[in-house]
């Protein structure tokens, strides 16, 4: 699980910010003992007394006061048939979409521009090619469709290294197509948002392409055709 492989990586990070925000000493020491070296971006009480979210990118577990308990789940409002857990790694998943530079995605927009889709995307991958094919008629529904780069393989792959000439691409959108029909484009280096796409994708919690991301932080799991798409969408 990503909260083991954190706990064992080590990264640098302090509690100051928790200190301002008024954190109990309980807790805060809890939080010290438990996750010494982990970058948390929040901490809240949750309808459960003395236990707390914690959110670590897109990722959420939670914590007693105590620190004598970790749990790795979800949280289920039976009452208001919600999935509490589920509407925090959305609120998560849209700062971090809202964080990527126009330039660096690949833009197919809808002359309605009604709704976004993010997708994470790789050229060599069959589903990807499907949903492709399927841009104009999203487009003709609203939808306009958001490319990331995700070589499942690895930037250093031939995909990576694929994907890296479509960004640099003087028209990136007839160069993606091109590259998704396996017809060859021209190699060309720049300083690519690729990796830093790709690093983003793990950040996410993408598992595979396409990995299809709605502007509410909704994560759709792989291909859908367009109609159920905006089925999601209108939820």
């Amino acid at each position: 699980m990503k909260f083991c492989k954190i706990i064992l990586i080590g990264l640098f990070a302090s509690f100051s910010v928790f200190a301002e925000d008024g954190l109990d000493a309980e807790l805060s020491s809890a939080l010290s003992r438990i996750l010494p070296d982990v970058e948390i971006d929040s901490v809240q009480a949750t309808p459960i007394k003395d236990l707390y979210e914690i959110v670590i990118d897109s990722d959420v577990i939670y914590i007693t006061r105590d620190g004598n308990y970790v749990i790795k789940g979800d949280i289920l409002d039976i009452a208001g048939r919600r999935n509490l857990t589920d509407d925090v790694r959305a609120e998560s998943r849209v700062k971090l979409l809202e964080g990527i530079n126009k330039e660096d995605y690949i833009e197919f927009a809808s002359h309605k521009m009604e709704d976004a889709i993010y997708v994470f995307t790789d050229v060599d991958c069959g589903y990807c090619r499907k949903l492709h094919l399927d841009v104009p008629e999203l487009n003709s529904m609203g939808i306009t469709v958001r490319y990331l780069a995700y070589p499942r393989a690895g930037v250093l792959s031939a995909a990576g290294k694929e994907m890296s000439n479509v960004w640099c691409a003087d028209n990136r959108q007839a160069a993606l197509t091109a590259a998704k029909n396996r017809e060859s484009i021209e190699a060309k280096t720049c300083d690519d948002p690729v990796a830093a796409q790709y690093a983003l994708g793990q950040k996410l919690g993408v598992r595979g392409t396409p990995a299809i991301y709605l502007e509410d932080g909704r994560m759709l799991p792989g291909y859908m055709p367009p109609n159920e798409i905006l089925k999601q969408i209108k939820q």
